[in-house]
């Protein structure tokens, strides 16, 4: 059902017409308007709706006559897009040849690509605007994002994410699709999971001697079909500081164990450097990610280093 008034825009190829630029003033006498939305798909044409003396009496009729050019014969149809959003495609005659049925038939067999191709028109403008204000929020040097609609095509790539996906892996490791098969594998898995299944395994780490390497997976809301997918990237040097944020949130002991964590050490690691049992380090560190609100080890890696480095 769409209901009235709504917003629109008119898109005219070639020279602008003028009674188009008064249309708002004539839409509430558009004899074609409400058949139009009532059958969608179905096009209507004007020597269906009305004798040539009515349509010569109509006012977008007269109106043409006084801006030219004149509207001799009018065709539309509605293409519905996608909910909340229709887009009318009209034809306008200025010679006094009727639209006849075999013109109506040709265009009915066109709507099934006309709407696909508005609708990805619309998809690529509301992503490339996504994206363009993802590459400001991320446009430092050791972070990227990949957009993907699984299972595993690739929808955007930042152009920093190029620069790390060539560091990070080999062409061995990547998928035919030229995603790496370890984040390929993830984003296979977390589809298939539910959200609560989807906790603590929506961050990818890799170790490595230069740091760590992180791909947070992030499920992005549709209005209809298959949601995407974010993948952000992120560089984490081997060595991060507390930030101040956490340390306020602790005691002086897990102060000590989260300033460990943040180097990678194991909790075997951790009780021989202070002397303690491995279960008395397992408290220590349950309870300072539970302070902190943080479910993972690396996810402390993820949130401090997002501190220590604020988007």
């Amino acid at each position: 059902m769409h209901v009235e008034p709504f917003d629109y825009q008119w898109l005219v190829p070639g020279p602008r017409v003028p009674i188009l630029d008064v249309y708002a003033e004539l839409a509430p006498h558009d004899f074609l308007r409400a058949p139009i939305l009532a059958r969608p798909n179905v096009p209507v044409r004007d020597t269906q709706l009305l004798t040539r003396d009515e349509y010569e009496r109509t006012l977008i009729y007269q109106r043409s006559r006084e801006l030219d050019p004149r509207l001799e014969h009018i065709m539309a149809v509605l293409l519905p897009i996608r909910p909340g959003f229709v887009g009318a495609l009209a034809f306008y005659r200025n010679l006094r040849r009727p639209f006849s049925s075999q013109s109506a038939t040709a265009l009915s067999s066109l709507n099934k690509h006309l709407m696909n191709t508005v609708r990805n028109c619309s998809d690529v403008q509301s992503v490339t605007t996504g994206a363009r204000l993802l590459e400001e929020l991320y446009r430092r040097p050791d972070t990227a994002f990949l957009v993907v609609e699984p299972p595993h095509q690739e929808v955007l790539r930042s152009p920093r994410a190029a620069v790390l996906l060539e560091r990070w892996f080999t062409p061995s490791d990547l998928h035919s699709s030229g995603l790496p098969l370890p984040l390929k594998e993830r984003l296979d898995a977390l589809v298939g999971m539910t959200p609560d299944e989807r906790l603590d395994k929506n961050l990818w780490v890799s170790l490595h001697a230069d740091g760590y390497r992180t791909v947070r997976f992030i499920e992005l809301s549709a209005p209809e079909g298959a949601p995407k997918w974010a993948l952000l990237m992120h560089e984490i040097p081997m060595s991060i500081p507390l930030p101040e944020q956490m340390k306020r949130k602790l005691t002086p002991r897990q102060v000590t164990m989260a300033a460990c964590l943040l180097r990678n050490w194991t909790n075997e690691q951790i009780a021989d450097e202070f002397g303690l049992s491995l279960l008395t380090v397992k408290t220590h560190v349950r309870d300072l990610l539970g302070r902190l609100g943080i479910d993972s080890r690396a996810d402390l890696l993820y949130q401090a280093a997002h501190l220590n480095k604020p988007v």
